[in-house]
């Protein structure tokens, strides 16, 4: 259970990033409201799954699905460059989050 709390830990991440970025500086009331909630539920699904969970193990791939994440988002909806070294850097997040889950 600590590892889907964990996922879903990291995607709310990625969405409070995004709506972050929508914000515009916390200029924009409903992008704000979403980035303050679901950065509440990340906080909150997170500490709850370091309960079982080591806290490197579970803050490395918190931040790693929301690194990831957003970096795809960005690429899908910000029109952002996906660079040949954007790329290889963001495999190398996968691989050190596969890494890491298989270590635990």
């Amino acid at each position: 259970m600590a590892w889907i709390l964990l996922t879903l830990a990291g995607l709310l991440e990625v969405i409070w990033a995004f709506s972050m970025k929508l914000s515009q500086g916390f200029t924009r009331l409903g992008p704000s409201l979403i980035t303050l909630v679901t950065m509440a539920a990340s906080f909150a699904l997170l500490s709850i799954s370091m309960k079982t969970l080591p806290l490197g193990t579970a803050y490395t791939i918190w931040t790693g699905i929301g690194a990831v994440g957003a970096f795809v988002v960005g690429i899908l909806f910000l029109h952002e460059p996906a660079s040949a070294m954007r790329i290889t850097a963001a495999v190398l997040i996968v691989s050190g989050i596969v890494l890491m889950k298989l270590s635990s």
